[in-house]
């Protein structure tokens, strides 16, 4: 029997939008408020769904616990209440869209996760826009 499971999760971060390739202005052009150099926040809300086959043995696809505690290990932990530009490492040289983000978030949970599931992961910067990897 094949079945998606989700967990909800939730983390706080600032960034600036900012190409440094670019100059100032055109940064202003494309990024608008986004490129304040005093940064910006979000209440990022995130869903992890994770497909596959249930275990006949447990009935469980799998367990919810683990998957909570991952992503509180690997993304919570990581990314709450961080300026994502300057206190992590995965956005020193990569622009923190809400694209890059979730992006991001995906190739982490996957390298933890089990090969034998599915994974999507959508990231909501506000609660009317969100993205979603892979789409």
């Amino acid at each position: 029997m094949r079945m998606s499971a989700f967990r909800k999760a939730h983390f706080n971060a600032a960034h600036r939008l900012h190409n440094p390739n670019w100059t100032e202005e055109k940064n202003r052009e494309v990024f608008g408020l986004c490129n304040n150099a005093n940064y910006h926040g979000h209440n990022y809300e995130m869903e992890v769904k994770v497909s596959g086959e249930v275990d006949p043995a447990t009935g469980y696809l799998i367990d919810l616990k683990i998957l909570s505690d991952m992503i509180r290990e690997e993304v919570e932990m990581r990314f709450d209440h961080k300026n994502l530009n300057l206190d992590t490492e995965e956005f020193k040289n990569l622009n923190p869209t809400a694209e890059h983000i979730c992006y991001v978030i995906w190739n982490i949970l996957r390298d933890r996760l089990d090969r034998r599931y599915d994974l999507l992961v959508r990231l909501y910067e506000t609660p009317r826009n969100y993205v979603e990897y892979p789409a």
